[in-house]
């Protein structure tokens, strides 16, 4: 079976990972770096950066060997509504709190899949907000106001 690179699951995945974290160490490259003891604000860019790049060459090698197709067609839907959310999301995180911005992010991003069933969604999104709220606002104490204008914020 001969190798065909432009229907080619992996070796697009592993592609876009050594991309993507290539621009992550290009970016964190003017940062100080420190060490691993006295970590700087660029240590932990440049380290995941090399990871997703070390990872990225494996999935493309495994592309390469496998040689597994796509399979499927593209999905408009979800191409213009999850990157919406994601503004959403920002938006509502500087103009209504956390916990808002949580609740429009997760519906919203559920949307842009075939089998949205609302029961499911809304248990999804009372689990995901609360977990997400005890893990970055009380477990790591991230300063996000949960609903704005409450607690000084």
């Amino acid at each position: 079976m001969k190798f065909d690179w432009r229907n080619n699951r992996d070796f697009f995945a592993g592609l876009l990972y050594i991309v993507t974290g290539a621009v992550g160490m290009w970016i964190a490259r003017d940062y100080p770096f420190g060490s691993a003891l006295r970590m700087g604000p660029g240590y932990f860019p440049t380290v995941l950066g090399g990871m997703m790049v070390a990872f990225g060459v494996a999935v493309m090698a495994m592309g390469v060997k496998n040689n597994e197709k796509m399979k499927g067609t593209w999905s408009i839907r979800a191409l213009i509504v999850l990157p919406l959310s994601t503004v959403a999301f920002g938006v509502l995180m500087e103009t209504a709190g956390f916990i808002a911005a949580m609740l429009v992010l997760i519906p919203f991003s559920a949307a842009a899949g075939r089998e949205f069933k609302w029961i499911e969604v809304g248990l999804i999104t009372v689990g995901l907000t609360v977990l997400c709220t005890a893990m970055f606002i009380y477990g790591l104490g991230l300063p996000y106001p949960l609903i704005k204008g409450m607690w000084g914020y």
